[in-house]
Order: C-alpha cells, then sequence, then structure tokens
C-alpha cells in the first residue's frame, strides 16, 4: 500500500502549520512555497480536511487556512482518513459477505488484525509530537555538521 500523493502533502502541510498558533491564518502562498505545491493542488488537498473540520479557511486578501484542533488533536490517521478513508487492505475487508471465503479463511482474519494495526499506529502519531520530532532532528543534523566541520578543521 503507498498513500497517495494528495495524503503526502496534506501530511506535509499539516505539519507545517502545526507549528504556528492554532487559529493563526497561515498564507496560502506561504503554505504552498514552502511545501512545493501549487495553489490549485493545495486547494484541492485542502478540501476534505476543511469538510473534517481539521483546518478551516479564510478568503479574500490576507486569507488562508488555519488549524481548527490543536495540533496534539491531530493524527495522522485523522489526515489519512480525510484523504483516502476508508483503510481496506484488502477487498474482503469493504463489507462483510462480500467474499464467500470469509468466514472459514484465516487470512481474512490476518488482514482484519493488519488494518486493526495500521490504524492504531497511523492514530498514535499526533502533529504536536512530530513537530517536537522534527525540531530534535533539525537541531542533531546542524549539532553535527557542525561538529563535523569543526572536527575537519583541526
Amino acid at each position: 500500500m503507498i498513500i497517495t500523493r494528495a495524503t503526502e502533502y496534506a501530511i506535509r502541510a499539516v505539519l507545517y502549520m502545526s507549528k504556528f498558533p492554532t487559529g493563526n491564518i497561515i498564507l496560502k502562498k506561504d503554505i504552498c512555497r514552502t511545501q512545493d505545491v501549487t495553489p490549485a493542488f493545495l486547494t484541492k488537498v485542502f478540501q476534505p480536511l476543511v469538510k473534517d473540520g481539521i483546518i478551516g479557511s479564510q478568503r479574500g486578501v490576507g486569507g488562508g487556512f488555519y488549524l481548527k484542533l490543536e495540533p496534539k488533536d491531530i493524527t495522522v490517521y485523522d489526515i489519512f482518513k480525510a484523504q483516502e478513508d476508508p483503510l481496506y487492505i484488502n477487498k474482503c475487508l469493504v463489507e462483510e459477505g462480500c467474499c464467500e471465503r470469509d468466514k472459514f479463511c484465516p487470512v481474512h482474519d490476518a488482514w482484519s488484525d493488519v488494518r486493526a494495526s495500521m490504524i492504531e499506529k497511523l492514530s498514535s502519531y499526533d502533529f504536536a509530537t512530530l513537530v517536537k520530532e522534527e525540531e530534535q532532528k533539525m537541531q542533531q543534523t546542524i549539532s553535527m555538521r557542525t561538529n563535523g566541520c569543526s572536527n575537519t578543521a583541526t
């Protein structure tokens, strides 16, 4: 399974927006510039998130998008769910009885367990934590570059 490009951009854009106070309008052009996405595609990507109440939009001069929820209350699964849900690993999970084997097939239960595990794991990543992790990784990268450069200069 590979997530769609729209889901990837939605996750990246929400991560970027999570660095700002909830409710603060972030200019569309700034989101597009930092995430390397066209305005038209960003609008398309954000439509399901607006519909699900994750982000809001403000039209007009100075308009843009804003988080309606605190980053700690938004998970990666929330974004995935808005973009591509339901998460089905196999067509036998779509509807009970759609597969004639689902009553006796042990793989059906395996697919069901995998689906539940994926949903649980994606739900465990909230955007407040992801912002902190990004900051830590950036600091580590800067530190490694600084230490690496100073070692070669001596």
